[in-house]
């Protein structure tokens, strides 16, 4: 039978500019009983990543035109703006509210910015839990985004290191033996999905191990595979 087990790594407590997130994240999973094994996908959220690099910049919450000013600064193109709400496309390519700015879970007057770029951000996780532990992981920064058309938010993958993003099951055959046409399975943003359903968006826990993926996933990846094209978009 195929399992998964999600486990949410307590106790990392609160990081700082300059932290290094891999032995925060190691130590913690070992003194709860859970060392990071070989094939682990350890997630990550973004805010911890910003808070480790750095990316935290001064910003009064009431002084609307300065946010609006640092949305735009942060954005490649405006896509959609209603009141103080703002869908922009990153530098990276992702299309989220304001930019993927948050000021959730910082000091009062602190904004943290996306990771300049998250793939190096994970695989610098990833490397440095190698050379320091032995240990081959995967490693996935994550973060919340809305969807077109549906309610709710939900966490996706903005960096990849070491694991599929997109799973291309196009031309193999489907429980009766159908060719696939246009299935392609977007692995890691259901990775950091599964993962945040453990770490919750208020209990102070940044990382969980997501344990049991299929072996075949583990490849060098990047967040590029879920960024789709500006020629496949139909709504650009």
């Amino acid at each position: 039978m195929k399992s998964l087990t999600v486990i949410a790594i307590e106790g990392i407590g609160e990081i700082r500019p300059g932290d290094e997130l891999a032995v925060h994240i190691a130590d913690a999973a070992a003194a709860q009983g859970s060392p990071l094994t070989d094939h682990d996908c350890v997630v990550v959220t973004q805010k911890v990543v910003s808070k480790a690099e750095d990316r935290l910049v001064p910003l009064d919450p009431d002084n609307l035109a300065a946010k609006q000013a640092l949305v735009e600064r942060e954005s490649a193109r405006i896509v959609r703006r209603r009141g103080d709400l703002t869908i922009s496309e990153t530098h990276h390519g992702f299309v989220c509210a304001n930019a993927g700015i948050d000021l959730s879970n910082v000091e009062h007057g602190t904004a943290a910015l996306l990771p300049i770029d998250p793939d190096r951000s994970a695989k610098y996780i990833r490397d440095a839990t190698r050379a320091r532990y032995g240990v081959e992981i995967a490693v996935i920064i994550s973060d919340t985004f809305g969807r077109p058309w549906r309610m709710g938010l939900t966490d996706v993958a903005i960096g990849v290191s070491g694991i599929a993003a997109v799973v291309d099951l196009r031309e193999t055959p489907d429980a009766l033996g159908r060719l696939l046409h246009v299935t392609e399975v977007a692995i890691a943003d259901e990775i950091a999905a599964a993962a945040e359903l453990v770490m919750g968006k208020a209990d102070g826990v940044p990382a969980a191990i997501v344990r049991g993926l299929d072996a075949a996933w583990f490849r060098e990846g990047t967040y590029r595979e879920l960024i789709r094209p500006a020629q496949e978009d139909l709504f650009r």
